[in-house]
């Protein structure tokens, strides 16, 4: 088993000012690097992670790549985001809660000052040192003012939505009619035009063109971060169309079918005993007929929205095969977190003065927690979490020219904050020990280029804090405890990777272990220590 200690002698995590290019990698052309990003999607909503949904361009990412199998976000969008882009923990860079709306006194920042500080450093600020490119279509949400925009964090372009979830029609029509929603090109604020927009479509359209205007001699690096199938629910009529009546059995049956292709696949084993229905879903049985056809709708907008996004992310792949680029591109996606309960079992109708077709501009609607839960499949739980439906996430990884593996599984535990190890290595970039006369954070994450040809072991500890939702994972052993008050919870992530015996009572020696690791973690980084 690889140790942490073992990582740092093969030089591939980010210590600060220590370049971070191993020797498999020196050898190699450095790669473009495309980084895709879906917002709020469960662990098995991919068709090759044991899902219905027709995501065939992912698939095929997938069979010609590897799919992790214990890869972690940071349960939330704004705190995956900072942890993803700046190889630290999300408290460490500024985001250990939600965004801010304005900036705070200086000196007052702290852990949840809610944009990144100016002790990171973001993928995009380490590769433009390094020679690449650097651009950004989609969602940022960690920086809603000027001087924390992608432009203003190591992007050369930058098209997309700076603000949380928006109508992917219209941005005019928020989730209240009073709410703003920051969207810009570049540097400067713009405005989609209504009636000529989907953001999904969009935000790929934008990044084809930077693409396309991109200088070959150098490597580029794109963040594609879509909002979807963050809601409201807003998708193609025709596509929405695609789905409709898939979805009549209801959730339960729906649980289980995953859960068996989940088996077939090979992307779990026998030891993930499907975990029982969330206690505060519907029962599909109890719906009657008006409520069956509104939430069949509800999980085709859904799919559908994922089928679009898959469809956006082919048209990137396409350009990249015909241009003769994709061999030479390192493409990783996964998700911010696991898939969102919010409005309620049956979701929640935030505008009900928009009174159009679930999925059309005018409606604001989500899917709620009884579709999540099995979004989520096996797991409990959901988004904001930090038990596994909400930190769970896949990854998908496809390089050809830079690894042999093929339709592959990797099962280390990895983390989010791993990326930016990962994009300096193959980059062959150094972190810096300084940037912009700051010191800098020293890298947390670790570099996952030893994995893509290696199914390896790696013995580490990964720590989570998110509004009183708290866990540690060291090795096979996980204590998770929910909100402010919520007990400590302990598994054995090896026997039981769906938490559902909790051994806290029956090993109290080592919840108090681990309960004092976390301790130190939250000290060291700036996070509460509610429950202690």
């Amino acid at each position: 088993m690889i140790t942490r200690r073992g990582f740092l002698k093969m030089g591939v995590t980010g210590m600060a000012g220590v370049a971070v290019s191993g020797q498999a990698v020196a050898a190699r052309r450095r790669p473009n690097i495309l980084l895709i990003l879906a917002d709020d999607m469960g662990y098995s909503d991919l068709g090759c992670y044991g899902g219905e949904i027709d995501t065939a361009n992912l698939d095929r990412l997938a069979a010609n790549g590897v799919r992790f199998t214990r890869f972690y976000n940071a349960a939330r969008c704004c705190p995956t985001r900072a942890s993803l882009l700046t190889g630290l923990y999300p408290h460490q860079a500024g985001m250990g809660r939600m965004v801010s709306r304005k900036p705070k006194p200086e000196g007052q920042g702290g852990p949840n000052q809610g944009y990144l500080n100016e002790h990171c450093v973001t993928i995009a600020e380490v590769l433009r040192d390094a020679g690449y490119g650097t651009y950004m279509a989609g969602k940022w949400h960690v920086g809603e003012f000027r001087p924390a925009w992608p432009v203003d964090r190591g992007f050369d372009r930058h098209f997309g939505l700076i603000s949380g979830a928006m109508n992917y029609w219209n941005i005019e029509l928020g989730k209240s009619p009073e709410t703003v929603r920051h969207f810009a090109r570049d540097g400067e604020s713009y405005r989609p035009p209504p009636g000529r927009f989907y953001s999904t479509d969009a935000f790929t359209d934008n990044a084809l063109e930077m693409l396309r205007g991109h200088d070959r001699r150098k490597p580029f690096f794109l963040y594609l971060a879509y909002n979807a199938p963050h809601w409201p629910l807003h998708a193609p009529e025709d596509l929405i169309r695609k789905y409709e009546g898939r979805y009549r059995e209801g959730w339960s049956a729906l649980r289980r079918a995953r859960h068996r292709r989940m088996l077939e696949l090979g992307v779990i084993g026998e030891r993930f005993a499907l975990s029982p229905q969330d206690p505060a879903a519907a029962q599909w049985d109890a719906l009657d007929e008006e409520q069956k056809r509104i939430m069949d709708r509800k999980m085709a907008v859904y799919a559908a929205m994922i089928d679009r996004m898959d469809q956006n992310i082919g048209r990137v792949l396409d350009f990249l095969r015909e241009s003769g680029q994709l061999d030479h591109t390192l493409v990783m996606f996964l998700s911010d977190n696991g898939a969102c309960h919010e409005g309620g079992n049956l979701g929640h109708d935030f505008r009900p003065d928009l009174t159009g077709p679930i999925g059309s501009e005018r409606s604001y609607h989500s899917y709620g927690l009884s579709w999540s839960n099995a979004s989520n499949t096996p797991f409990r739980l959901h988004k904001h979490w930090t038990h596994e439906g909400g930190v769970a996430t896949p990854l998908i990884a496809h390089w050809p020219a830079g690894f042999q593996a093929r339709n592959a599984f990797r099962h280390p535990v990895g983390h989010v904050m791993d990326l930016m190890a990962t994009c300096a290595e193959v980059a062959h970039a150094q972190y810096p020990a300084r940037f912009r006369g700051h010191d800098i954070t020293s890298m947390e994450g670790i570099s996952l280029v030893p994995f893509l040809d290696s199914d390896l072991p790696v013995d580490r500890t990964l720590f989570w804090e998110h509004f009183g939702n708290r866990a540690v994972r060291d090795g096979k052993w996980k204590l998770v405890a929910t909100g402010e008050k919520g007990p400590w919870e302990l598994y054995d992530m090896d026997r039981d990777p769906c938490e559902l015996r909790n051994l806290a009572t029956e090993q109290p020696e080592r919840v108090t272990a681990l309960k004092a690791s976390w301790i130190a973690w939250a000290q060291r980084v700036g996070a509460p220590t509610p429950g202690g």
